[in-house]
């Protein structure tokens, strides 16, 4: 059998980015980031995690970014030709958003956040166009910057992108096969403009593809 190996130092698992041909993963030696706050939290002592990233044609991963000890990774984005990542210090209590160099040998700091700014890290996510910081928890959805908004939403949605006045949701059903449903809310009001049945993809060119 003819493959490429790269070592990525057990991240072995790696998704691609909406927009753009980069793949990313994330390791998670303390759970998910919501998870290693809570540890934190509790007075434990959480293992940074590593975000790396690859593309083709060439076997090698990029990791413009090391956190330190009480740092921990959420999952990137990719907004307007630039990939950003979301990164949390429990011990300064700050949220910052990093963007990555072009060439993903580097990153600066965007944005920085006290974290005090969000009740807790559950659900905390950076998503596109525009750039936008958000969480949610059950029913509420929070808009945490550039702007703050909270609206209500359905137990299963979860927020896919933002076009404008716009928030577009995919929601899962089991009923009681699975399925998802796209819903488009105005915001920010969060009335509902649209549904439809399948599940909305963003293509590498930017287009959006919905699978029914």
């Amino acid at each position: 059998m003819d493959y490429k190996r790269v070592d990525a130092g057990g991240i072995t698992c790696l998704e691609q980015m909406d927009g753009t041909d980069w793949q990313w993963g994330l390791d998670y030696t303390s759970g998910d980031l919501y998870e290693a706050e809570e540890l934190y939290r509790d007075g434990h002592l959480i293992r940074k995690n590593r975000l790396v990233f690859a593309r083709c044609p060439e076997p090698r991963l990029y990791e413009p970014i090391a956190a330190r000890e009480g740092q921990y990774f959420g999952r990137p984005c990719f907004d307007g030709g630039n990939v950003y990542a979301l990164l949390v210090d429990f011990p300064q209590r700050e949220i910052l958003i990093y963007r990555c160099a072009a060439d993903m040998e580097s990153a600066e700091v965007a944005v920085c956040l006290p974290l005090d700014a969000v009740p807790d890290c559950y659900n905390l996510m950076l998503h596109g166009t525009p750039l936008t910081l958000t969480r949610h928890s059950h029913t509420e959805f929070q808009i945490v910057w550039p702007e703050r908004s909270t609206l209500a939403i359905d137990l299963t949605e979860t927020l896919d992108s933002r076009n404008g006045d716009e928030l577009i949701f995919s929601k899962w059903y089991e009923d009681p096969d699975y399925r998802e449903e796209l819903v488009v809310r105005r915001y920010p009001t969060g009335e509902v403009l649209e549904r439809a049945n399948g599940t909305l993809m963003t293509m590498p060119d930017g287009q959006r593809w919905l699978f029914t």
